[in-house]
């Protein structure tokens, strides 16, 4: 870490203002990306970057965020159970079973990946305080660090002190049910927000039941040149565990349930006070301090245990962006620090106690210069370094000795990138290097001859060099973005099932392209069309030119809008997802998981101040599975399925106090 930053240090040296702020002219383009640069700042950093604005959200036929991101290039939703979004596994560019490893998801700049191997909570950052969503694909482990191979989503929040309030409520199929509320207001010296989100449904599939609750919001204090604020959210959620089906039961009766008494809940929170300072026109100091807890809870009747799990993590996260002069030319500099520390409780019925520890420290860098009024460069690196600790209680019912490891490990990243911006177009290249270390789950590991628990310190740091093209054109109603890339992984972790343990696969490599095209055809019928060719495989080892599991080649939506004014709005959303190989099938042996396409319909009627919205799900009963595989630790070994939800029906009705 000390090279890294030392290197930070010596680049500000070498780009020393060579003119006062007032003289630099800056040719960072026109659009606010924060995630490009983790300051709110125009942009014209090399990379493939969508948005999700607001309105768009807010005219979804999707319930959750999950299925709001499905709509978008190179990325594939896998949800398990129902359509809240509690289980549901977003995967950027093909990374199949370990998406959730690989795929960093972001609220304001901040992290919701925990540190083990569980699922991000959605139900924490309500549709109504989206401001937008920016979604950057590709490695962005420069500025983010681990588990950014895939790329970064960024959930951009309403930090507005406009004065607002609002009340919805939602009723549906299979007893789904909603109450959202929010209000905010702010002054001269401040500024605060808050959203209310409650949630349930029976299920469609038996067993599947939902429950979510949660609070959050932003209270802030204007200071002289910058402000003080706290994010904060509380939640609880809880659901059935309706299981996987066999092939049979899932042909025969896909709602069924194997384990029809299984459940799981989860509550917490999270607190993020933060400060922004100008200290002066050329350099802004922005830092957060982070505290967040979840309790997790298995009642698994089926397994006659019940397990509980307890996740803690704090962290620091300070940056500066620097503004200055490389003999006259636009310049600026981005330098910072991430210090992250977590522990992880588990403790079972049926099973020793458990608990992991991690400390993440790194060092980041990223400048970018506008050589001419057209060309700008980029250069970035981070060096993070990782240390973990395992620990598993002797259990003399399994015959088990404690185990105890420690690993400690630095891994290097690096971005190098150019681009160029014509009059209404624009074209980038990048090359860089990206890392993943293991989460504390994969800590874990056991002896098959012996059975006893061992620590996985040989499970080396995943390693990956991305190579990519890309760009857009905004040719007046007509709106392109695009990419092609290819990024070559080593020592890329994930499980093997039939090796019962999380390993080092053999070199893998991810190439494809990504495309997006936004049509206004009139002033009030616009359209967008998205697809994504991905190309997942290994490329050395005994399965060399083997498919990845689990991620569809080809994946496509189409959504079209309709405003009518007075009449209402209608949209109508289709997603298409490709075969895929079955989940654990390495040798491609196994045949296909099918593909699938459904259709979403929304009718919306804003009649100020009530607005009424009518939402279809799935409208065409699409039978379906998001996930699916094959298992050879069943008796016999067999295909197992996760299904669907079939069509479903809400409707919203909405007033608006302000």
């Amino acid at each position: 870490m000390k090279h890294t930053c030392n290197l930070s240090l010596i680049t500000l040296a070498i780009l020393a203002p060579a003119a006062s702020a007032e003289e630099i002219p800056h040719y960072f383009g026109d659009e606010i990306i924060v995630t490009a640069t983790r300051f709110d700042a125009q942009s014209r950093v090399p990379a493939n970057i969508s948005v999700i604005s607001g309105d768009e959200i807010r005219n979804s036929p999707a319930l959750d965020l999950p299925d709001i991101l499905k709509t978008r290039a190179g990325i594939d939703v896998r949800p398990l159970y129902g359509q809240m979004g509690i289980d549901a596994t977003v995967d950027l560019r093909g990374f199949g079973d370990s998406a959730a490893s690989n795929t960093l998801v972001l609220l304001d700049g901040q992290r919701l990946n925990p540190i083990d191997g569980g699922n991000i909570n959605w139900s924490t950052v309500p549709l109504s305080g989206i401001q937008r969503i920016e979604i950057q694909r590709g490695a962005g482990t420069v500025l983010y660090g681990d588990r950014a191979s895939g790329g970064v989503i960024n959930i951009i929040t309403d930090k507005s002190g406009a004065r607002r309030a609002s009340v919805s409520a939602s009723a549906g199929s299979y007893g789904y049910r909603s109450l959202d509320a929010s209000a905010g207001g702010g002054s001269d010296t401040g500024y605060a927000n808050i959203f209310a989100h409650g949630a349930s449904s029976d299920g469609w599939r038996r067993n599947s039941q939902q429950d979510q609750q949660s609070l959050s919001g932003r209270a802030g204090f204007y200071l002289e040149k910058g402000e003080v604020a706290l994010d904060y959210a509380a939640y609880k959620e809880s659901s059935g565990l309706p299981g996987y089906l066999l092939p049979d039961a899932y042909r025969a009766d896909p709602r069924s349930t194997r384990t029809p008494l299984d459940t799981q809940s989860r509550s917490g929170y999270r607190l993020r006070p933060g400060v922004k300072i100008q200290i002066s026109d050329a350099v802004t100091l922005e830092a957060e301090v982070s505290d967040e807890h979840s309790s997790q809870h298995w009642d698994t009747v089926s397994w006659g245990s019940v397990y509980d799990r307890d996740n803690h993590t704090q962290s620091v996260t300070p940056r500066l962006r620097v503004r200055h002069g490389l003999g006259g030319l636009a310049s600026e500099t981005v330098v910072g620090i991430d210090y992250y520390d977590g522990r992880v409780d588990a403790r079972s019925s049926a099973a020793p106690v458990q608990w992991a520890t991690q400390t993440s420290s790194a060092a980041y860098f990223q400048n970018s210069t506008a050589l001419t009024s057209a060309w700008t460069v980029t250069l970035g690196g981070r060096s993070q370094r990782m240390e973990q600790r395992a620990h598993q209680d002797a259990y003399a019912s399994w015959f088990t000795p404690t185990m105890d490891g420690s690993a400690t490990r630095t891994r290097n990243a690096y971005d190098l990138g150019a681009s160029y911006d014509g009059q209404g177009w624009r074209v980038y290249g990048k090359t860089g290097r990206t890392f993943r270390f293991a989460n504390t789950d994969e800590l874990f590991g056991l002896d098959l001859v012996t059975y006893a628990p061992v620590f996985a310190g040989d499970l080396r740091p995943q390693q990956g060099t991305l190579h990519e093209l890309g760009g857009s054109v905004n040719a007046g109603p007509v709106k392109l973005r695009g990419a092609i890339y290819r990024l070559d992984m080593t020592d890329e972790i994930g499980y093997d099932n039939s090796a019962g343990a999380n390993v080092n696969f053999d070199p893998t490599r991810r190439q494809g392209l990504e495309a997006e095209v936004d049509w206004q055809i009139s002033e009030r019928f616009k359209t967008r069309l998205a697809y994504a060719y991905s190309d997942a495989e290994f490329r050395d080892g005994p399965y060399a030119g083997k498919r990845v599991p689990i991620v569809p080649r080809n994946k496509a939506s189409l959504q079209l809008t309709w405003d009518t004014g007075s009449a209402g709005s209608y949209s109508a959303v289709a997603n298409a997802v490709g075969e895929r190989i079955y989940s654990g099938d390495f040798s491609n042996s196994r045949g296909n998981l099918a593909g699938y396409a459904t259709l979403d319909l929304l009718a919306a009627w804003d009649m100020k101040p009530w607005k009424v919205t009518a939402r279809l799900l799935n409208a065409l009963d699409k039978r379906y599975a998001a996930y699916a595989g094959y298992a050879s630790y069943l008796t016999p070994p067999n295909y197992f399925y996760y299904p669907a939800d079939g069509r479903s029906f809400a409707l919203t009705v909405g007033y608006d106090f302000k």
